[in-house]
């Protein structure tokens, strides 16, 4: 019976099926915890990520208008990011009126890269690069 290779001893790349299917596998589970981090895959969630991953920041207006949502959708939802660590929130006044100022942290940075690898790894599969 002939013994399986290790990646040293030249063992032959995952065939393409089973790239597809750790490419999906991988969209939907967390790398450190093994758990699925759904929290930024809403729709809103995912265009506040967006928006601040090619904006140094956004204010609460600026945000509400690009997404097209109420004040009270984009407060729980940015309060949501927040939570977890992946945006600050920075508010101030400006002639008396409060501004709210959003951008991502480190960490938000980091699992918005996380998820477009995942992307661009659905994308390839899809596609059967």
């Amino acid at each position: 019976m002939a013994k399986a290779l290790t990646k040293r001893q030249g063992a032959v790349p995952a065939a393409p099926e089973q790239q597809r299917l750790r490419a999906v596998a991988g969209y939907f589970a967390d790398r450190e915890t093994g758990e699925a981090d759904r929290l930024i895959y809403e729709r809103v969630r995912l265009g506040i990520m967006s928006a601040l991953s090619v904006n140094r920041s956004m204010s609460f207006g600026e945000l509400k208008e690009l997404l097209q949502t109420s004040d009270g959708n984009l407060s729980i939802h940015a309060r949501k990011l927040e939570d977890a660590g992946y945006v600050t929130c920075k508010k101030k006044f400006a002639a008396r009126v409060p501004k709210t100022e959003f951008s991502l942290t480190a960490k938000g940075k980091r699992m918005f890269a996380r998820h477009l690898e995942h992307m661009e790894a659905l994308i390839h599969a899809a596609k059967g690069t």
